[in-house]
């Protein structure tokens, strides 16, 4: 999207234990309450880059009114991303 604002994000590297763990990075409240009436059954379709990495996912949400980013794997392995590490990204709103 062209002109579209970035949305900076930095934080820890966590795990959200399930049968299929997800690994992924909070967003910061004020940025879920910007976005929430966009939410299409929770998800709001961003655009997200770390590093060199530029992909499409959703900011999704984590249950207590709060959001999360989830980092896919091919995309840890590439930019050298562990849970624990502390990262900056940013993302983009995109229409679905």
């Amino acid at each position: 999207m062209k002109n579209s604002k970035h949305f900076p994000v930095s934080g820890e590297v966590k795990i959200f234990q399930v049968d299929n763990p997800w690994i992924y990075v909070d967003v910061p409240k004020k940025y879920t309450d910007d976005t929430k009436h966009l939410a299409d059954r929770g998800l709001v379709a961003i655009t997200a880059t770390l590093g060199t990495s530029i992909w499409n996912t959703s900011l999704m949400p984590m249950g207590d009114g709060t959001q999360f980013i989830p980092l896919p794997a091919k995309v840890r392995k590439l930019e050298n991303v562990e849970i624990g590490d502390r990262i900056k990204l940013s993302f983009v709103l995109r229409k679905r």
